[in-house]
């Protein structure tokens, strides 16, 4: 969905280039187009490389509870854990966790867990500059819009794509993609955590597939980052799941939901110690 409104938002801008180049003579118009499209392809590319790159943990838990499948209490990471990462390594990913955790919270209307939660990601995300999107009026809009689903998504997702764009900004697209598969991760597991009630629901096993996809996009956008010593050891700790995933095929068995249950937890464990 945000790659199709990045492709809108150009073309609108082509369209306004091409009226303006109307105006003037055709020589000086061609000139001015070639210019014009060189600039716009830099803004595309400007455009998406600050958009958050893969769905949302919002937009995942959401399809969890269009199932209503319950909430699972206990089942996130400890908001009072936040004060153990002190790595850019940890603290990057569970920015991306507790990002999951929110959602989760947000979307099943644990208002108690919501404040907790934003609080945990403010006391991780000083360094980056961040605290200042996770503030009280970003709980506010959550608080009005707690019986909106559609809205909820739409307020944690762009909170989502601000977060991303200012590491990105601050050139620190290494640490974004820790944040990435560190929500990634937290996603699935809450996913994966109500497989034994929600494997037989129309539905649950699209979910899983199509996080297999965000999965593989998020290992080709990491990989051109390989060189950092940060982003390759998330690569080497997503390993177990990459072993499963390339053994699936398009349908799944409650063999195959459960083996990769447990190749989840084994690294969710990991990043959240």
């Amino acid at each position: 969905m945000k790659k199709i409104f990045t492709k809108i938002l150009v073309a609108v801008m082509i369209l306004t280039v091409a009226g303006t180049s109307a105006c003037k003579n055709r020589g000086e118009a061609r000139k001015q187009k070639e210019i014009n499209m060189v600039e716009l392809e830099a803004l595309e590319q400007q455009i998406e490389e600050n958009v958050y790159p893969l769905p949302t943990s919002a937009e995942v838990i959401k399809q969890l509870t269009d199932m209503d499948l319950g909430y699972i209490l206990g089942a996130t990471n400890p908001p009072e854990n936040s004060g153990n990462y002190v790595e850019s390594y940890n603290r990057s990913i569970n920015i991306g966790v507790y990002g999951a955790d929110l959602s989760y919270a947000t979307l099943y209307n644990m208002q108690q867990d919501v404040i907790d939660y934003m609080a945990a990601i403010r006391t991780l995300a000083l360094e980056q500059n961040l605290s200042k999107i996770y503030d009280e009026s970003l709980y506010d809009e959550i608080k009005l819009n707690f019986d909106d689903r559609d809205a909820l998504v739409t307020i944690l997702t762009d909170a989502f794509d601000r977060t991303y764009s200012i590491m990105v900004d601050a050139g620190q697209a290494n640490l974004a993609l820790l944040m990435v598969g560190g929500a990634w991760v937290e996603g699935m597991y809450l996913t994966l955590a109500v497989s034994e009630s929600g494997a037989h629901l129309s539905g649950f096993e699209s979910v899983i597939l199509e996080q297999k996809k965000s999965f593989e996009l998020f290992e080709e956008l990491a990989s051109t980052y390989s060189d950092d010593p940060l982003v390759a050891r998330i690569l080497a700790a997503v390993q177990p799941v990459r072993e499963i995933y390339n053994g699936l095929g398009t349908s799944l068995t409650m063999e195959d939901i459960e083996t990769l249950k447990r190749a989840v937890n084994t690294v969710r464990a990991e990043l959240v110690k």
